[in-house]
């Protein structure tokens, strides 16, 4: 059974950083884009950020791009989110799941809650 477990999220002010992990019990992490989703309080999940499976290209939507990085270990299984100048706007729980710019392929984890305010 594939399972995502995140973490590093919190309560920060506007302006701070954080860096998020994603450990995946996945078989063959290594041949997977991953991605990183964020749900933010009633709205709908939306991905923010994509890397290949090797960890050589990254995709980012427009109102993280500039201060998101992702990345990977692919021989910890883990992918990594930097979250730079963080804005209110942030806020929400935030998911990884395997697929890239596709369909999430499985089950979602906990998710891990960033809280940005002052």
């Amino acid at each position: 059974q594939v399972q995502f477990v995140e973490s590093g999220g919190g309560l920060v002010q506007p302006g701070g950083s954080l860096r998020l992990s994603c450990a995946a019990s996945l078989r063959d992490f290594s041949i997977y884009a991953m991605g990183w989703y964020r749900q933010a309080p009633g709205k709908q999940r939306e991905l923010v950020a994509t890397i290949s499976s090797t960890g050589s290209s990254a995709t980012y939507v427009d109102s993280v791009r500039g201060r998101f990085t992702i990345s990977r270990d692919n021989a910890k299984n883990t992918v990594y989110l930097q979250i730079d100048s963080l804005i209110p706007e942030d806020t929400a729980v935030y998911y990884c799941n395997a697929g890239g710019l596709g369909p999430p392929l499985y089950a979602w984890g906990q998710g891990t809650q960033v809280t940005v305010s002052s």
